[in-house]
């Protein structure tokens, strides 16, 4: 399985359980793998044949404007379900960055990997 990656992207939401949290929106930072056979796009040189990465980012940037969720894993896992659903994808690793969630840490967050079931 070939990977297309989108890494650091910023998206602001409303996200957290605490009342402060819920006040205002805050940055995640995203990072995404996503596993998909590249075969056709290489030989057709064409972007139907692939995912588009700049539709994923547009979509995922409007789910984050309009969502509320309380914890980062149904965040993530929104996410995932949207590539599977929306974009065909077989598998996506979804990695959430809550950066300041914790003043002692660096960053905190969620890594989920999705893929879809296969009918035999």
């Amino acid at each position: 399985m070939d990977i297309i990656y989108l890494h650091g992207l910023s998206l602001e939401t409303l996200i957290g359980v605490w009342e402060w949290e819920r006040k205002a929106k805050q940055t995640i930072v995203l990072d995404l793998d996503i596993g998909i056979d590249v075969t056709g796009a290489a030989a057709s040189d064409s972007i139907e044949d692939t995912v588009d990465y700049q539709a994923v980012a547009t979509r995922l940037i409007k789910l984050a404007e309009d969502s509320s969720f309380r914890l980062v894993e149904a965040f993530a896992v929104a996410i995932a379900d949207i590539l599977i659903l929306e974009f065909e994808v077989a598998w996506v690793r979804v990695r959430l960055n809550k950066q300041g969630a914790l003043r002692e840490a660096r960053s905190v967050g969620v890594i989920i990997e999705r893929g879809r079931k296969v009918n035999n």
